[in-house]
């Protein structure tokens, strides 16, 4: 479903990528592990249109998505692309129900049937008595449960998370990757996830180790 040919990124002098490739499949559930610096968080910011390589390209669904720029970029990010970050970004005069509901509002969706959608999975990821709370009256799980919400809210093709769980003590990290797991098993939903924690990575389908700009083998 993605596939990543040849990226090479470079800051200044610094080669932070150093041809990198990779292919993720529907459905798989994969985490990039490696120390700081090793170009984990780079990696993922190019794979999710974030960020553009020097050399290389990445395509999703065979579409090479970095000839695509401005409008087209943003709507091809807010259809197919979904994230979550180690901060949850969620607004804070928003209730979670309205966070939840930013990307379908952007794409703009029929506002009942978006509505529907998000109590619905606000009701999967354990919120179903929460949506109306604002973030600062929520816990950091919930919050970035709320954040995983508004990820899904779209149906992507891909999610990418950064650190997701770097913000949280051990329970509801934990709590958090299994959810990854669920939602991967349960519907087919495809994850690309940087983490640090090799405990919680091993839940994963697939792990790969970036050192010095590269996949080990």
């Amino acid at each position: 479903m993605l596939v990543a040919k040849n990226i090479i990124k470079n800051y200044g002098s610094l080669q932070v990528l150093k041809s990198v490739d990779v292919e993720i499949q529907k459905g798989e559930l994969v985490c990039i592990t490696g120390s700081s610096g090793a170009g984990k968080s780079t990696l993922l910011h190019i794979l999710g249109t974030l960020d553009q390589p020097d050399t290389g390209e990445v395509l999703i669904h065979q579409q090479p998505i970095h000839h695509l720029t401005g409008k087209k970029l943003a709507a091809f990010r807010n259809k197919h692309i979904g994230f979550v970050f180690q901060f949850h970004h969620l607004l804070p005069e928003f209730s979670a129900i309205e966070n939840v509901c930013i990307p379908g509002w952007i794409a703009g969706r029929k506002k009942n049937e978006l509505q529907m959608a998000a109590k619905n999975i606000l009701k999967r990821l354990g919120l179903a008595d929460r949506i109306e709370n604002k973030p600062n009256q929520l816990s950091g799980g919930e919050q970035q449960r709320v954040a995983v919400a508004r990820a899904l809210i779209n149906n992507p093709d891909i999610i990418f998370a950064d650190e997701p769980t770097g913000n949280l003590d051990s329970k509801h990290a934990k709590e958090l990757h299994q959810l990854f797991v669920e939602l991967s098993e349960e519907f087919n939903q495809t994850f690309v996830i940087v983490t640090h924690n090799l405990e919680l990575a091993s839940l994963s389908k697939r792990v790969l180790k970036m050192k010095d700009g590269k996949f080990e083998n």
